[in-house]
């Protein structure tokens, strides 16, 4: 099926959209409101890749869409319908600055939820902020969505990337001190993000402590030459700090050469489906990673409670997709995160408001998070999920590894 905007309005159980509402008004009916919210809905602006390079990350913005649907077939948010208008921005920069401007422009919307990837983000940034729009629970991990200071507008909606790398340092420190490091990196935002948060965690000692790094290029076909570079340099401890293709070529390949050093992958690619079997299961056996939401793939939630409730709404709403695909999950949960957010508003619908409660959100648990990890914001605390699970891969499937940790960021 082809996501337009007409679909992704009816999946939502809305209609097509009309022009702007109108200006700010201070007081209208039972509430208060800006531009988007009324006495009987709620506008909320969306845009993802439903076409171009990365389409595979399409399917959060139809789940989000199917629970507001499923949301406004049980009376919507108090008693507001939900309005989210989606449109596809194929992951190109030029394209999300034209969707979300006909989003603030045309459509009329309080806020924009959930964009995707640093560069639809970096080119819309600036823009909302200076209309004081939210831009509310970004689909990236790089630190600089939660900088308050400079985008008070912009909110982060995934771990960020340094706190996750402050995690891994600190378990190294505790189980092999002593370590050589050896990092392969994505030679861009993501992969300098996880290193300087590397670096942060293990403080004093970093310099010492790495003793190679090697960057890799998405144009590259293997990783085969880093490999060689990090183990070359008696790297004893292997960060993988790498996208799903060449994190699981390394896994399989350090395998090949015999070479045995504790790995850390970065969670965005330890999905069992996407890197750990490519790489061969065996092949796996004890890398360590971490996680902050219940994979489905996972035999261990299948009788789970919040598994159950999440598939049954996607039996009943979005029946045609994958029930394995962890971005069901990751969907799932920001919309519900979003539904939290308007419920505190109460008839208070402004940006104002909106920011205000978003800031604002105390050890939130939601079902389909993993045990111990909560939601947590504040007025100078930008990054909903900072805690994570650490785990580790027996061959088969991830389990937990010690206690959930709290990873700090440094803006």
């Amino acid at each position: 099926m082809t996501w337009t905007r007409r679909g992704l309005l009816a999946a939502a159980g809305v209609g097509a959209a009309g022009g702007v509402l109108g200006s700010r008004r201070a007081f209208a009916g039972k509430g208060r409101y800006d531009v988007g919210a009324s006495d009987t809905e709620i506008r909320i602006g969306s845009i993802f890749p439903y076409s171009g390079p990365a389409s595979a990350y399409g399917v959060i913005g139809k789940v989000e869409a199917a629970w507001f649907r499923k949301l406004n077939d049980a009376g919507g948010v108090n008693g507001r319908k939900v309005t989210l208008i989606s449109y596809d921005d194929a992951y190109n920069p030029a394209k999300a600055v034209e969707q979300v401007r006909r989003l603030v422009e045309s459509d009329g919307v309080l806020a924009i939820f959930n964009p995707l990837g640093n560069p639809s983000n970096t080119a819309i940034q600036k823009y909302l902020n200076d209309r004081r729009i939210p831009q509310l629970f970004v689909a990236t991990g790089t630190t600089k969505w939660g900088d308050y200071r400079h985008f008070p507008w912009t909110i982060s909606g995934q771990p960020p990337y340094q706190a996750e790398a402050m995690v891994y340092a600190r378990m190294i420190l505790e189980r092999t001190p002593g370590a050589r490091i050896g990092v392969l990196f994505q030679n861009d935002d993501f992969g300098k993000d996880y290193l300087a948060g590397l670096r942060a965690g293990l403080g004093a000692r970093a310099d010492a402590m790495i003793v190679a790094t090697a960057p890799y290029e998405l144009s590259d076909t293997t990783v085969d030459a880093q490999l060689v570079k990090l183990r070359g340099a008696g790297v004893t401890v292997f960060v993988n700090v790498a996208t799903s293709k060449f994190a699981a070529q390394a896994i399989r390949r350090i395998a090949e050469m015999g070479w045995k050093p504790e790995q850390y992958l970065v969670s965005v690619s330890q999905t069992v489906a996407g890197t750990m079997r490519p790489a061969g299961l065996e092949n796996g056996r004890g890398v360590i990673s971490s996680y902050y939401l219940k994979d489905p793939a996972d035999p261990a939630w299948s009788d789970d409670a919040g598994m159950k409730a999440m598939n049954a709404f996607l039996d009943q709403y979005l029946p045609d997709v994958d029930r394995n695909n962890i971005l069901n999950v990751y969907g799932y949960v920001l919309a519900r995160l979003l539904t939290h957010v308007l419920e505190r508003c109460g008839d208070e619908l402004t940006r104002d408001n909106l920011l205000r409660q978003a800031t604002s959100i105390s050890d939130l648990r939601l079902d389909m998070l993993l045990p111990g990890v909560a939601i947590n914001t504040a007025p100078d605390n930008y990054f909903p999920f900072r805690q994570l699970q650490p785990l580790q891969f027996d061959g088969a499937r991830w389990r937990p590894l010690g206690p959930v940790i709290t990873g700090e960021v440094r803006l």
